[in-house]
């Protein structure tokens, strides 16, 4: 087997492009550029080819001020990075143990898919939880979503949306002026904890939210109460899964979140969404709710050492 490494912008697209497969929003080169263009990661792209094929591909970024190898676009908020729906590609477990041992540095792969590989790693360990509603388990009904609720929940949940309704509650789509709102609204709720108090990810989501704009897969929603924004998120559809990547929401609307959480449930429903992609983070809201979790995995590991179990070579979890 042969390792080779790409720094090269442009060959690295190439190569993203060719290997990396599109399922997911977060997918798309483009979306994961509008990251890229903001945090300027070295990039450090490995193959491995067999015979002349490539049988494993692992696009990393370098985070300079630790000098670990993420996923690119190398993202990272607290020394985390953000972008979700990240996978192995390799053929078989030796690929990518040759993978991991062509990187000369701390490497440290979050929010990997569930991989049948996995179980023979020594250390790939669990990472946040993500939360999906799939309304064809519901018929696309939400009559059949709020059967799903013993009966008190169900009335009391109908209630709190009856008390912001009552509040003269109004809804608009698309108008762009409103993420600007949104960004406040994150920042006033979340101060120094708001992934928008970094300004690479301020930008980032600007550029994210253009890019989505032009290629007709931007959806922000907007609640008005008494003529007031109550609420802004912005959402992507793609590949008929809408996925809410941001939003904020007013101090003095109290139950917002939960009415417009709600209200893309409807909104799925009513257009035939396969999914609502709500991303991970373990809020008390998605389990009330009775979205689907959908577990991630971290791999975290140091230079010459075990990958997989009975390995003699490669790498193992710190």
């Amino acid at each position: 087997m042969k390792t080779i490494i790409i720094t090269d912008p442009e060959r690295c697209r190439q190569a993203w492009e060719k290997y990396w497969p599109v399922q997911d929003i977060f997918d798309l080169w483009a979306v994961r550029q509008c990251f890229n263009t903001a945090f300027k990661r070295p990039l450090s792209f490995h193959l491995i080819e067999d015979k002349g094929r490539v049988v494993g591909f692992l696009p990393l970024s370098i985070v300079e001020e630790t000098g670990e190898y993420v996923f690119f676009p190398g993202e990272t908020w607290r020394g985390k990075t953000w972008l979700e729906q990240n996978r192995i590609i390799a053929q078989s477990p030796e690929v990518f143990n040759a993978l991991c041992d062509s990187v000369p540095g701390p490497l440290n792969l979050r929010y990997l898919r569930r991989h049948p590989f996995m179980d023979g790693l020594t250390q790939a360990r669990p990472d946040e939880t993500g939360y999906l509603f799939y309304p064809r388990i519901y018929d696309f009904s939400m009559d059949n979503f709020w059967l799903t609720f013993p009966g008190k929940t169900r009335k009391k949940l109908k209630a709190d949306v009856k008390k912001i309704e009552a509040r003269q509650l109004t809804w608009r789509y698309n108008h762009l002026p409103d993420l600007s709102e949104m960004f406040r609204l994150n920042m006033a709720a979340f101060t120094s904890d708001s992934y928008f108090s970094d300004a690479r990810f301020y930008r980032s989501f600007e550029r994210f939210a253009a890019y989505l704009k032009d290629m007709g897969m931007l959806r922000v929603t907007t609640a008005i109460v008494e003529g007031k924004i109550a609420a802004v998120d912005m959402g992507a559809v793609f590949n008929n899964t809408y996925t809410v990547v941001a939003g904020g929401t007013h101090s003095e609307f109290a139950g917002i979140a939960k009415v417009i959480n709600l209200h893309h449930l409807e909104w799925a429903c009513h257009n035939r969404m396969e999914a609502v992609d709500f991303l991970c983070g373990s809020f008390n809201w998605k389990e009330r709710f009775r979205l689907s979790p959908r577990p991630s995995y971290e791999i975290h590991t140091q230079p010459d050492t075990e990958v997989f179990h009975g390995s003699h070579y490669g790498r193992k979890a710190v």
